[in-house]
């Protein structure tokens, strides 16, 4: 075990702990880039509906931990803290007055995934299977 000099002490007493990639923590609300399953900006994350991607990113990675970015009004983040709830999900809503970022919101692990895309560019609605014809005037004119 390495052990500490006195100006090493001093330093994170004053400042804190060390920590890898500072740079890349503040952009992502405190977590890694390499541990990412899915990020929206904030413009995303204020738009009225939920984008399902992230519903379905948290029913295929349950240990996953959603982090939301203060700087957004709650009632616009409230949808996402729903949801984490409705899949027992924790969350953390992140607020650093000193650092500036254009991410809203992240779903990540606690160990390294390596995903190569972690935005999404826009929603993808599922569409039922069958989509009943209307039997009206215009189910008539397309059938």
């Amino acid at each position: 075990m390495k052990k500490q000099t006195v100006e090493q002490v001093l330093q994170q007493g004053i400042y804190g702990p060390m920590e890898t990639k500072p740079e890349e923590r503040r952009k992502f609300l405190g977590t890694l880039r390499e541990r990412i399953v899915i990020a929206l900006n904030k413009s995303q994350v204020s738009e009225k509906e939920v984008y399902p991607q992230v519903e379905q990113s948290m029913k295929e990675h349950s240990d996953a931990h959603l982090f939301l970015n203060g700087a957004i009004g709650y009632q616009e983040l409230s949808k996402y803290v729903k949801l984490a709830a409705k899949h027992n999900m924790e969350h953390t809503i992140v607020t650093d007055k000193e650092h500036e970022t254009d991410i809203g919101l992240v779903l990540a692990v606690n160990y390294a995934i390596e995903k190569e895309e972690i935005f999404i560019e826009k929603k993808q609605y599922v569409l039922p299977k069958e989509v009943k014809k209307s039997k009206g005037f215009f189910g008539k004119l397309f059938r």
